[in-house]
Formats: structure tokens, C-alpha cells, sequence
């Protein structure tokens, strides 16, 4: 990228201050500093800083994005009142925390994350005796939040319902739905459905929400879905400045509810648009962008646009083809290998290679390969800092200092350290709350007082509720990271871990993460103002949705890096291996039996793969691949044809895998037509059946709509 200024094309985005404008970036065209200039743009041609408002996906994306933002502007001129930048959903919890009242929730409302979403989703199967063999809560979560996404309330999901399993389905979403606002606590999904309730409902707010900004940006537009894309244009329909950056050639989440149609049909919502194209790649050598494009161009429903390298010269991309799924990773960690014991300035280190596969269970044997060569590696996509059991505990014990009526939480907590209150005596409590009609937290001075629970139990409760009023009643006098420290101590946290992990080291390694909860509070603290006990919980369950990918793991710094191609998305390596490139991989066999749409996402995704290469790129397949205990013949991916220029032969090998039966196996060797049930889900998508597509549950509620004005 040329030093000090921008190329042509980023000038045009950047000075097009008024109206709606479409930025097609593609990849490594330099989109983020094209939306941090173009605020500093917009505050040096006199817009007050608060009057600018950037959204993206990830917190990580948003912080780094804050902060090039700031580095440009000066922190001084802002110091007042910067631009917000932020993610949707954080976006979404300051205007509910301004509104939700409006429709019945505390403005004090808990943010469940995916532990506590299961066991309110188990609860309400339970109370419809519904057993898990039948259906699942994290099945029933993907219906939910598949429903959710699509803005279909529970009324609507048992009018839309589909089959007995489906008519089960919308009655415990009723029930989950129900549970959720009784314990004054939302979901993510209600994050943005809550939040377009209120403006599709209350004009008033949508009016208030609008006028607080000027100018509105969103980035990684190609991702939205329907929920995201409304509330954009409740926020820009006054004023109109609404600039969205994005590439339609990146539309790889289209199995949770992004919808590429909100890029590619920009300009039939937004006639008088600006559309500014990115195009030159400055991360890419030559040879890898021209593959890409070669790529891509099968692709119809596409912006045209194809992208240029900054970076001449370079390997061409190489292609490989083993026995099996052994051979291929033995050559791949062994290439990796040799290159790691070159001598010399250029020796590479292992955080410059990475291995993409589509599917979660590819990388056992890349695993298996680098321990025996003894090359670090970090298979990103592990267990989130937020998910660990420590971390989850204390959590929930700051959810219910900041709202004792979490009931989840609550219920984790109220024997943790163990008080003695065991299952039999929390029942009893639990029976004292539903006679009342009161959440639990509510009921327990009644429980005690009433006798329903014996005397020793009375006192551990009493003892209990008057730990956590102690510690509600500090948290607005005692600096965050101390309130946190001594309520640890109290509760005796550490002796609890020594107990349950005997060996010295866990509980050592399960105490270092309460040491780094500790350095998360003291972070927020220093960010935040004011900080408050509230606003740290709601930042750590915002930042747990984003983790998957391991970016702040300090391992990555010295590893090889495994990752999924939905998670290396907006990443790049030196060198990168794009393995098991395989019809019923790649495309993934789901993918072919869905049709045309589902091909091109696929294609998608293979593109992301390529261009995450900045400098050498090997695309690897196998001849056979074990599937089901049998070595099964595998074809190549079309995909690997149509980057070679083999258009034909591209059509003789999707033909003939769509002839076979999905995932490349006689379904008579797997036991039938049931055993599809063993497909576990690829790149942390739902499972098959699990949910409508975003497309298909839109017309199936317009039509619902429909029905119903035509009764009114």
C-alpha cells in the first residue's frame, strides 16, 4: 500500500461524505483503514466525533478499528466524546438498556450466554416432556435462533411449524421465551430482535435512536442478516449518510442467517448510492490473486470486480495429491518441518504457516503429525476463556450481584462452594418460588421464614442471601478489581479448586484463569467511564461470543496455526495449505444437496481460503479418505478444476458427485437412511434439519403476513 496516503479508489471512498455509499472491498484492499480515514475525514470537515457511528462483528475488529480511528484524530479532539465504534450487539444492549422497559423487561437485564441458553432450553423440554432423544437443546437453541433471526416470535413459529418434531419446537421456544423473561434476562438473538421490536413498535424510539448519529457506517456488510440489515435502516433512513463496506466475494455465513442479497441488492434500496470499488490487493502475491479470480468468476450473483496484486512476482500456487488422509498430512508437517530447519536470515518461523480445513474433524491427523515432528501448533476454535468452568462460576456470581433475579445464575452459584445446599434442599426452594409466583431469589426470604425448608438449611440460605446483599451493597463504593479480589476470598474459591482438582497443577492452571479474570477486570476498569460491577458482566458476555478463534491465545505467536476456512476469514499467513480440497468436503456434501446457492457459498469459502495465502499457497486432496471405518475413493473439488482453468473437467466431476449419494458412501455400509443422524456439523454450523434457510424463512413469514392482513 503506498506510505502516507491512499490509492485513488480509497480517496473516492473516503471524501464521498453525503449519501448512501457502497464500498466493495475486496480482499486486503485495505477496508479498515479506508472506514478509520474516512471518519477522521468526516471530523475534520467539522462533524462533532459523538455524531459518528461505526458497526462491525467482532470486538476485536471494533477495538482495533477505535483505535486506529483515534490514532488518526488526535485522542485530544475527541476526549470529550469520541465516535462510537462497536459491534451490533453491543450496539444493541445501549439502546434496550435506554428502552426495554418499554416492553416489559428490567432495564437491569442479564445477557444469558450459551451454558445458561441450554439450561433454560433443557427446563422447557422437561416441561413439555419432551425427552433429548427426541429432540435436543442444542437442537432446539439452532431452531430458536434460526427463528429468531428471521424475526418470527413463538406465535408465529407453531403457525409456520412444520411436523410433529417442528410443532414441539415452537411450543418450547414459547416456554424458553417465557422462562427468559421471567428471570429478566435476554439472549444474543434478542439482542437484535428486541432491539428491531422496539423500532418496528415504538416510533418514538426508532425517532430517538436515529437522530443520535449523522453518519452511520457498517462494516463486513456481506454479513448481515435480516435482523441487522433492519435495524440499519431504521437508523439511516432520516439522514441517510450511510456508508457500508463489504464484499459480496466473502459471503461465507449464510448458515447462520447472513444474506449476500443485503450487498448485492445495495442499490435497489439505496438508488442514489455511490458504489466505489477496491480492487488493488496489497497482501497477495500475483500468482495467488490470479488464481482467485479465476476462482471466483464462477460465480454469478456477484458485484464484478477483480482484484489487481501490489505484490509482484512469487511461487505459483502448487497442487498435491496423496493416497489418503495420513499421506497428505505426513507431507504437509513434513514440508513444514524441513522449511522450519533451514539455516539462514530467511528461516521461517511456525507462526507463518497455517493449515485450513472445512470440516471440525480434519485436523486429527495434521494433530497426530505435528506432535511426532515435534512443531507447536494451536487448533483454534478450543474451549473460550469464558467457557471455562472457574470462569463461569465467578461470572455468575457477579451476574447475580448485578441481578439477583438471574435465576441460571443463581442456581449455578447457590452451591458453589459447596454450603450445603444440595439438590433436595434448592427443590425445596424452587417449590417455595413457583407457589409464590416469585422468581427464586424473591421467594428465599419466605422459604425461611415460613419453614418450609428445615432450620440448618434455613441458616446456609441466610448466610448465602446475605453474602451476595453484602456484596450488592459494596459495588457502588469498592473499586471493581478489589470488589471482585475479596468476594473470591470470601466465598474461599481457591481452597474450592484445591478440592476439587487434588493434582497441584490443575488447580494451579484452573487458579491462573481467576488471576486473568482479575487482569480482565482491571482492563475494563481502566477503558471504562464509569466502570460498573454491571457493565463488566455485560462486556464479558459480549466479549465470549467472539473468542472462537483464539486470537489473543499466546501460542499463535510461536505455532502453526489449524483452523477452519469460516474461521480464518479476515486473518492471513505466509504460507498457507488448503487441505482436503475433495467433493463431499468441499463443497461440503450438505452443500450439494442443497442446490446452486449453497455451491456458490461454498465457492465462497474456497476464495477466502486462497487469499488468506500472502505468499505461497499448496492445495492438497487425498484419493481416498476413511468414512464410516471404510477407505472410500474421494473425487477432487470442482474447485480445484476451475482454479486450474479446467472448466470442463470442473463439470464432469460435479456431475458425477451429485450422482452419488452425500458424503460419498453407499448409505447401505452406514445402516440406512437414519444414519445420517451420526453427521456431526462442519465449522460449528447447525445441524441438518436444524433450521430453515434465512431465504426460505423469509417468504414463509411474508406469506404468514399475508395471510393475516388479509383476515384483518
Amino acid at each position: 500500500m503506498p506510505d502516507g496516503g491512499l490509492n485513488p479508489a480509497q480517496q473516492t471512498a473516503v471524501k464521498a461524505l453525503s449519501g448512501p455509499l457502497l464500498v466493495l472491498a475486496g480482499a486486503g484492499t485495505g477496508k479498515t483503514r479506508v472506514i478509520t480515514y474516512r471518519i477522521a475525514e468526516l471530523i475534520r470537515r467539522g462533524t462533532t466525533p459523538s455524531r459518528i457511528l461505526a458497526v462491525t462483528f467482532t470486538n476485536k475488529a471494533a477495538r482495533e478499528m477505535r483505535d486506529r480511528a483515534l490514532a488518526l484524530i488526535g485522542r485530544r479532539r475527541v476526549e470529550v466524546k469520541p465516535p462510537e465504534i462497536s459491534t451490533f450487539h453491543s450496539l444493541c444492549v445501549r439502546v434496550l438498556r435506554r428502552h426495554i422497559h418499554r416492553i416489559g423487561y428490567p432495564s437491569e437485564f442479564a445477557i444469558y450466554d450459551r451454558g445458561d441458553q441450554e439450561t433454560v432450553a433443557r427446563s422447557a423440554l422437561r416441561e413439555i416432556r419432551v425427552s433429548n432423544e427426541r429432540l435436543r437443546p442444542a437442537d432446539l437453541l439452532a431452531r430458536i435462533g434460526a427463528w429468531k433471526s428471521q424475526s418470527i416470535r413463538p406465535a408465529m413459529a407453531r403457525e409456520l411449524a412444520a411436523g410433529d418434531l417442528g410443532e414441539l419446537a415452537a411450543v418450547a421456544y414459547d416456554k424458553y421465551q417465557a422462562s427468559l423473561k421471567a428471570a429478566g434476562a435476554v439472549d444474543f438473538d434478542d439482542l437484535l430482535l428486541l432491539t428491531e421490536e422496539l423500532f418496528e413498535n415504538h416510533p418514538e424510539v426508532r425517532f430517538a435512536e436515529a437522530t443520535r448519529f449523522d453518519h452511520l457506517l457498517i462494516d463486513e456488510y456481506q454479513d448481515t442478516n435480516g435482523l441487522q440489515y433492519r435495524i440499519v435502516r431504521a437508523l439511516a433512513e432520516r439522514h441517510r449518510n450511510l456508508c457500508v463496506v463489504g464484499d459480496d466475494d466473502q459471503s461465507i455465513y449464510g448458515w447462520r442467517g447472513a444474506e449476500v442479497e443485503h450487498i448485492l441488492h445495495f442499490t435497489r434500496d439505496w438508488p442514489d448510492a455511490v458504489v466505489v470499488k477496491l480492487e488493488d490487493n496489497y497482501r497477495c502475491r500475483a500468482p495467488i490473486i490470479a488464481l482467485a479470480n479465476t476462482l471466483i468468476t464462477h460465480n454469478t450473483a456477484r458485484h464484478q470486480k477483480v482484484l489487481r496484486a501490489a505484490k509482484e512476482g512469487g511461487d505459483p500456487p502448487r497442487f498435491a495429491r496423496f493416497d489418503d488422509e495420513s499421506r497428505e498430512a505426513e507431507a504437509v508437517v513434513g514440508e513444514i518441518r524441513r522449511q522450519l530447519d533451514r539455516e539462514g536470515p530467511e528461516r521461517p518461523v511456525a507462526s507463518d504457516y497455517a493449515i485450513l480445513f472445512r470440516t471440525n474433524e480434519q485436523p486429527r491427523a495434521f494433530e497426530l503429525e505435528l506432535r511426532r515432528a515435534r512443531i507447536p501448533y494451536v487448533l483454534v476454535g478450543g474451549q473460550s476463556f469464558y467457557d471455562r468452568r472457574e470462569i463461569k462460576d465467578l461470572l455468575s456470581y457477579l451476574r447475580v450481584l448485578a441481578n439477583p433475579t438471574d435465576e441460571v445464575s443463581l442456581l449455578r452459584i447457590i452451591n458453589v462452594p459447596a454450603r450445603g445446599l444440595g439438590p433436595g434442599s434448592v427443590q425445596s426452594l424452587l417449590d417455595v418460588a413457583v407457589a409464590r409466583g416469585e422468581p427464586l431469589w424473591t421467594a428465599l426470604p419466605h422459604a425461611i421464614a415460613d419453614g418450609s425448608v428445615p432450620e440448618p438449611v434455613a441458616q446456609r440460605v441466610r448466610a448465602f442471601r446475605d453474602l451476595i446483599e453484602g456484596y450488592r451493597a459494596q459495588a457502588t463504593r469498592t473499586p471493581l478489581v478489589d470488589l471482585v479480589r475479596h468476594l473470591v476470598e470470601a466465598i474461599g474459591y481457591r481452597a474450592e479448586l484445591t478440592r476439587l482438582y487434588p493434582n497441584a497443577g490443575d488447580a494451579e492452571t484452573r487458579w491462573s484463569s481467576v488471576e486473568e479474570l482479575f487482569n480482565a477486570v482491571g482492563q475494563y476498569a481502566a477503558r471504562a467511564d464509569p466502570p460498573t460491577l454491571r457493565g463488566f458482566v455485560e462486556d464479558a458476555s459480549l466479549a465470549g461470543r467472539d473468542d472462537e478463534r483464539n486470537e489473543d491465545d499466546p501460542r499463535r505467536e510461536r505455532a502453526v496455526t489449524l483452523m477452519t476456512l469460516h474461521s480464518a476469514k479476515g486473518l492471513e499467513f505466509h504460507h498457507v495449505y488448503l487441505v482436503g480440497m475433495e467433493e463431499g468436503l468441499l463443497p461440503h456434501h450438505r452443500a450439494l444437496a442443497e442446490g446452486s446457492a449453497q455451491i456458490a457459498e461454498e465457492r465462497r469459502l474456497c476464495y477466502v481460503g486462497v487469499t488468506r495465502a500472502r505468499e505461497t499457497l499448496t492445495v492438497t486432496m487425498a484419493k481416498s479418505r476413511m468414512k464410516w471405518g471404510r477407505a472410500e475413493p474421494s473425487l477432487p473439488s470442482r474447485f480445484v478444476l476451475e482454479m486450474r482453468g479446467e472448466s470442463a473437467r470442473a463439470l464432469e466431476i460435479a456431475k458425477a458427485a451429485n450422482e452419488r449419494p452425500a458424503g460419498g458412501a453407499n448409505p447401505s455400509r452406514r445402516g440406512g437412511a437414519d444414519s445420517t443422524k451420526k453427521v456431526r456439523p462442519a465449522s460449528g454450523a447447525p445441524k441438518v434439519g436444524s433450521k430453515p434457510r434465512p431465504v426460505e424463512a423469509a417468504r414463509a413469514r411474508s406469506a404468514l403476513l399475508r395471510k393475516k392482513s388479509r383476515r384483518g
